[in-house]
């Protein structure tokens, strides 16, 4: 099983990692080469993995978007916009909040009480957990 490990597994030519084995290791060789501070945003991210997914729309792949974070979300409106454009995509978003931070607007993304929306447009399925 080959898992989209994005620019963080060192290899912007091939960005899969093997197995979830792959992305423990793309994990613990990210923790050497980052800076954990603000601001916190998501948008770039998401847009990232929905421009993969966007180009494997044929059922043979699909993508999960695991987000680690301890900060409070900068870019909420940016994130909001493009968590909408990615709910018809095949990918989905995990979100981990971790240490003392305010994480209620984690909450408003994920989708099981109030479907997110941007612009006036609503998701098309909740993607975010």
């Amino acid at each position: 099983m080959h898992l989209f490990c994005s620019f963080q597994n060192g290899n912007v030519e091939n960005p899969y990692c093997n197995g979830i084995e792959g992305i423990l290791e793309a994990y613990h060789q990210s923790l050497k080469t980052v800076q954990l501070y603000g601001p916190t945003n998501f948008a770039p991210v998401v847009n990232h993995v929905a421009r993969y997914a966007a180009a494997v729309q044929d059922g043979s792949q699909y993508f999960v978007l695991l987000i680690i974070t301890d900060g409070v979300i900068s870019d909420m409106a940016q994130t909001k916009e493009a968590i909408v454009n990615a709910a018809k995509l095949p990918m989905s978003i995990i979100i981990v909040g971790v240490g003392q931070a305010e994480f209620d607007a984690m909450v408003e993304l994920d989708g099981d009480d109030v479907r997110i929306s941007s612009r006036g447009k609503l998701a098309e399925r909740d993607i975010v957990q």
